[in-house]
């Protein structure tokens, strides 16, 4: 797929920020222009990108930035738990704003950042596909479920592609014990988005948005149709993290989503932003 302008909105958080550095390394010839958009300040565009603000709730916001479009990566929303009312405010109805105006807009492609939370609750013990059934272990988690359906019905409704990368463990390095299993490092991750706008004829796809750890949880069916070939593999750092994890008998060592699977776990709710 080659193309003119590429989308990506919540281009100043931490996966945003990465893909602005790096996206350029794995796009090749497709999307000379990079269009940036995020309702927080995203500083000064280069020779080579477009700065839109745009808040995800403002569907007319959304429909402007999309102006001219060929691809979308979908980044924006909330990242962590939070109450019912913000999640569904920015994360379910701002997917549905992303997809809308994409389809409004004629683009052909959208790449998802979904999340291991829409299969929070599987044991680690257990390795799981893009196709198990889903068991979100937060509101963040179930926006993430939504995202995917959303996009199932873009696709096949509207004709829209829809790649969908369940984002594990973004860090610059592994921090603990779980990022052996669930670590995405900054480099793969653009390689990943990379090849998900511009691999063509995927039709809808699901994949898990990890590097190439030995100890994955999360098969890596999908990355072949992609050409994904991760560089990192999170178990060059097993001497610095191995020992660094909490309770054995405790749930959020034992589920794929960690400290989310706890039914104590609030993440941004209660707190300022």
């Amino acid at each position: 797929m080659t193309a003119g302008r590429l989308l990506l909105t919540g281009a100043a958080g931490e996966v945003g920020t990465a893909l602005r550095q790096h996206l350029r390394e794995y796009l090749g010839d497709a999307f000379p222009i990079l269009r940036l958009t995020d309702n927080r300040d995203l500083g000064q565009a280069t020779g080579r990108e477009e700065i839109v603000h745009a808040d995800l709730t403002n569907f007319a916001e959304v429909r402007a930035a999309m102006e001219g479009v060929d691809a979308v990566i979908h980044l924006g929303g909330i990242a962590d738990e939070h109450t019912y009312e913000a999640i569904r405010d920015v994360n379910l109805d701002g997917t549905y704003h992303v997809l809308e105006a994409a389809r409004q807009a004629s683009v052909g492609r959208v790449a998802f950042a979904s999340s291991i939370h829409t299969v929070g609750f599987y044991p680690r013990a257990e390795t799981i596909s893009p196709t198990v059934p889903v068991r979100p272990d937060t509101f963040y988690g179930v926006s993430k479920v939504y995202g995917e359906a959303l996009g199932r019905m873009y696709w096949e409704r509207y004709g829209i592609e829809f790649v969908g990368v369940r984002i594990c463990s973004f860090q610059p390095e592994p921090k603990d014990a779980r990022h052996l299993s669930t670590w995405l490092s900054p480099r793969n991750a653009a390689q990943l988005f990379a090849r998900a706008v511009t691999t063509p004829d995927v039709d809808y796809l699901i994949v898990a948005g990890i590097s190439g750890n030995t100890r994955r949880w999360m098969s890596p069916e999908g990355w072949d149709v992609l050409g994904y070939a991760p560089q990192d593999d999170a178990e060059a750092y097993t001497a610095e993290v191995e020992h660094l994890h909490g309770d054995p008998d405790n749930i959020t060592e034992q589920r794929q989503g960690g400290i989310f699977v706890d039914s104590e776990y609030t993440g941004l709710a209660g707190k300022e932003n």
